[in-house]
């Protein structure tokens, strides 16, 4: 099936061919992050389920890791797929970015199997470099660090070569030519160390923190403006205009929302108001961008009195997921964020399960979704098809996707709001209060639904997966039979 759409006239392009590549393994890692995130569920409830053969820090490690690296690549796939249509140029050094490709893909499955058959070493800098550098999300030993680096270093060559090259440098480009070399310079803030603990995790929350929310919010801005166009002819003026007050918006609130980290690793009590105050605009303009493209688009249909006339949407699965993170992220960054990191709450929710709730939807939200949208483009570009129908398939995965999605959430929530009651402000928040906390009922049966939930999610995932490897074959096919000559009459 795969190779069809590879083989397929309108994938002529080299760069969307290496975009293409980039999806594949994206989704592949994408089933390794759900799949390491039901392992840790499960340990959750069953804390002997694999002990001392894989335990709950290496699933949660190669849970976390995963996500991280399959929302990578599917960016990098994302880029290589639109900038022939931006620019007007293939990417500049196409058989470097191939080689790079498959260095990096090498270097991800050593370290998995790193992850997963080594696990812990000395606490020494052989450890560092050839095991695991330890720190939470970006746990990768040095020498992959270095390569992650050279491998956006090749990246943002092939990107700013054929931006260069470009007659008309559309806003779209512009920006992202800008926020990947911010996306690249920032990982760098978690390539070093000092003996400080305080000053360590201060850099370590500037790749966490604005890595993340500044740089890929800004990322997610430019594709969703990209999608709208191409799914609903939205007017580029309108998506860059908003683009850029996302912009301003996300170097600013994005930079001051850092704040709400700050406070608890040693810096001035100010930052609690900053951060608390600034980090919850982040995601204003992204949902403004999608519902002035909706009004306009709308407004525009109204106009147009002939039925068949009328502009359709042009990739219906597409559309779901870009609405998907329109109001995903402003529900998982921007409520789920806010309501648990104002100080005066957050000293009680700091390191809960409330974390986790806001981690999971805002990260599904915000930039999963975008992501699911680009490779449903990119198959529909790959099969040749005018308009892209929803599936059965396609309604099943959004439905299922988006409820275990959400059921894991709530259940994370529960659990967050019961450790907070009782863990921190009733008991003192110590190893006692801990432990005594995890074994009430509400944690207890939050935790079953949170593995429940979970089990939902796969599943939605694996409908996902089967769509986008048929769908395009599927709707390919039957506009081949649509255009046969119907059989003369006898």
């Amino acid at each position: 099936m795969l190779s069809k759409l590879l083989a397929h006239p309108a994938f002529e392009s080299p760069t969307k061919r290496l975009a293409m590549k980039y999806f594949a393994v994206a989704l592949v890692l994408f089933g390794a992050q759900l799949l390491f995130g039901l392992l840790a569920a499960i340990q959750f409830l069953w804390p002997d389920f694999l002990f001392n053969l894989l335990d709950f820090s290496i699933n949660r490690m190669v849970h976390i890791n995963a996500m991280v690296v399959w929302m990578l690549y599917a960016m990098i796939g994302s880029v290589y797929y639109l900038l022939p249509d931006e620019t007007g140029h293939e990417a500049a050094g196409l058989k470097l970015g191939e080689l790079v490709f498959w260095i990096l893909t090498l270097a991800v499955a050593v370290v998995v199997l790193v992850y997963l058959f080594v696990q812990v070493g000395p606490g020494k800098d052989s450890t560092i470099w050839l095991i695991t550098e330890g720190r939470e999300y970006i746990e990768a030993p040095r020498w992959a660090d270095i390569g992650i680096v050279a491998v956006v270093l090749v990246f943002y060559y092939n990107v700013l070569g054929a931006y260069l090259k470009a007659e008309r440098k559309t806003g779209i480009m512009t920006v992202l030519v800008a926020d990947l070399l911010a996306l690249a310079g920032l990982y760098l803030a978690g390539m070093f160390y000092t003996d400080n603990i305080s000053m360590d995790q201060y850099y370590w929350w500037w790749v966490i923190h604005l890595w993340v929310e500044a740089t890929w919010e800004v990322f997610v801005g430019a594709i969703a403006a990209w999608a709208l166009i191409k799914i609903v002819g939205a007017k580029r003026r309108i998506v860059e205009m908003w683009l850029w007050i996302e912009v301003l918006m996300l170097f600013g609130s994005g930079i001051l929302g850092l704040g709400h980290h700050y406070f608890w690793i040693g810096t001035p009590e100010y930052w609690w108001e900053i951060g608390a105050l600034f980090s919850s605009l982040e995601p204003v303009p992204l949902v403004a961008m999608f519902v002035h493209v909706l009004y306009d688009w709308g407004k525009e249909q109204g106009r147009t009195q002939a039925l068949e006339n009328r502009s359709a949407i042009r990739n219906a699965p597409a559309m779901a997921w870009v609405s998907i993170n329109a109001f995903g992220n402003f529900l998982g960054a921007g409520i789920w964020g806010f309501f648990h990191t104002l100080p005066q709450v957050n000293i009680y929710t700091h390191g809960t399960q409330f974390t986790a709730a806001h981690g999971h939807l805002a990260f599904f939200g915000a930039y999963a979704a975008i992501l699911i949208a680009m490779m449903y483009l990119a198959i529909q570009g790959a099969a040749g098809i005018r308009i892209m129908r929803m599936t059965a398939l396609s309604k099943w995965s959004i439905a299922l996707l988006v409820f275990g999605i959400m059921g894991m959430t709530v259940a994370l929530t529960i659990m967050g709001y019961e450790q907070t009651l009782v863990e921190r402000a009733e008991l003192g928040g110590g190893w006692q209060a801990y432990f005594t906390a995890q074994n009430l009922p509400w944690y207890v049966q939050a935790q079953g639904w949170r593995l429940a939930m979970g089990v939902v999610t796969f599943i939605g995932f694996v409908l996902l997966f089967v769509d986008l490897l048929t769908i395009g074959n599927r709707q390919h096919e039957e506009r081949q039979h649509e255009m046969e000559p119907a059989p003369a009459a006898a």
